[in-house]
Parts: structure tokens; sequence; C-alpha cells
């Protein structure tokens, strides 16, 4: 069975300081597998810091991705803000690539109030155009684009996975909370398995042996999400989800987005491992 490894989104309320490397060596003292570089706001770390932050990486044994900035639209209207997307995407994986970091999340687009192909062609052109520029500088960063929350947002499971099928040198974040709030169901063992099972019937086994996954619990209404929730002031079934993960024997990484941050992740953990130990 392949390895999973649980972390939090940024750096666990806990660490000494709010900065990078505090974050690897708290997760660490915490047991946690793994964080997430939490660039949402922009990419601001130097090139400097990114190599220290990969020498507490490798110190530690902790596994990192990160996130770009929300700011990003793919399917823009105005070609400026295309390019300056693509600009962040590119920011992103340089610096998580110096930081040793595997992974790029990013919310790829809005609909733009346009039919869902239209965007659909528009994220692949783009995204295209950047994956093709960081192989040609040997960055080897996988970007992940996010099945998103909100059903204003491109990223429904089956458009997410089409892309990575279709697209190479992507894969996909899969994020239950939000597939739950955006749908108003996805929240039991069966329905986490068959979303296992789509993983698999578009990727590859592969795709379920390094999975990365968004979890938290969830706020929503009629239009999708709303905010994350702690996971027990939520619905989130993560008892289920968890055994589904167990059962179909995925590996990668699960990066927590609960408020309370490591408290969840070593929920999320705790409760996996117990699973594992019940045979």
């Amino acid at each position: 069975m392949a390895e999973l490894l649980f972390g939090t989104a940024g750096v666990p309320h806990s660490a000494r300081e709010r900065s990078t490397v505090s974050g690897i060596e708290r997760s660490h003292e915490l047991g946690l597998g793994g964080m997430e570089m939490e660039f949402v706001r922009g990419v601001n770390m130097t090139e400097d810091t990114a190599r220290e932050v990969a020498q507490a990486a490798v110190a530690t044994g902790i596994r990192l991705s990160a996130h770009a900035p929300y700011y990003i639209n793919l399917n823009s209207r105005e070609a400026g803000k295309i390019k300056a997307s693509q600009e962040r995407l590119l920011k992103t994986a340089r610096i998580a690539g110096l930081c040793g970091g595997r992974s790029v999340i990013f919310h790829a687009a809005f609909y733009m109030g346009g039919p869902a192909q239209q965007a659909y062609d528009n994220v692949k052109q783009y995204l295209a155009e950047v994956v093709a520029q960081l192989r040609e500088e040997d960055n080897q960063v996988t970007l992940r684009p996010e099945v998103m929350g909100k059903v204003s947002q491109f990223g429904t499971i089956e458009e997410t996975l089409r892309l990575c099928q279709e697209l190479a040198g992507i894969a996909p974040c899969i994020d239950f909370a939000h597939w739950h709030a955006r749908t108003g169901k996805a929240n039991s063992y069966d329905e986490f398995v068959a979303v296992l099972k789509e993983v698999q019937d578009y990727l590859g086994r592969a795709a379920l042996d390094d999975i990365h996954i968004h979890l938290s619990g969830i706020n929503y209404g009629a239009k999708g999400e709303r905010n994350h929730l702690n996971l027990r002031d939520s619905d989130m079934n993560y008892l289920e989800l968890l055994q589904a993960l167990r059962d179909e024997g995925v590996g990668g990484l699960v990066i927590c987005e609960s408020p309370n941050l490591e408290e969840d992740a070593q929920l999320l953990q705790q409760t996996y491992l117990d699973l594992l130990a019940k045979g």
C-alpha cells in the first residue's frame, strides 16, 4: 500500500514563528508528514529562503507542496489578466521547485458567464503554455488544478480529470470538501469510492498512488462553498472518506484546510492510522 501523509495548509498555528522553516520544524514535531506552502496572496519568498526551506524539508522528511495565488483566471476576457495568471503560476512553480516542493495547487478559472466548454478550452490552452515553459526550464514540479467548491468556478471532478488526462505534466488536486459543497452530496463512503474510481479510470492507478487531497469542514449553500469549518463543526463525513482512502490503498498527501489546521490534521492522521491498525 502506498504511503498516505497528512499535513496543514500553511504554517501550523503552534509554530514558534510565522515562517515556512518554522512551520516545517513544527510539523515534524507534531508527527505530521507534510505541509502546503500558502502563496495565496503572492509569491514573496526569496531564492535564498527557498533553499533554506529545502534544507529544512530534507532534514525533517516533511513533504512540501505549494498553493499558487488566488488571482488566477485562465478564462479571463482580458489578455493581460491571462498573462499575469500564467506568470503567477510560473513564479510559484519556480520557488516551489527550489523549496523541494513537488506540486503546485491552483484555482484555474471562472466560467465568466460563458459556456463551460469555452472555459475548458481556454484553460487547457493557456495551462499547456505554462507547462511547456516549465519543462523548458527543466522544472519538474507538477501543476495541480483544484476541484472547486462554487458553481461559478471552473473545476468539476470531470473537468479536472479530463484536463489532466489530455494535458501532460499536470495532475488533480481533489478537494472533497469543495465537491461536497458544490454538489450538496458526495459525502458518503460509496460516493468517495466512486470519485477515487473515476480518478483511476481517467488517469490510471499511479494517480491514486500519489494523490493530492484537500480536506476540511465546509459551510455551503445553493451556490456551493461559503467558508471552511473545523471538521467536527461540519457535516463533512471524514471518517468514511478515510475508510475509502484506506480500502482503495490510496497514497500521497492529504492537506487539512480547517481553521484549526494542525488539530484537524492530527485528527485525520490518527483516525487513518487507527483504521490501518484494525486491518
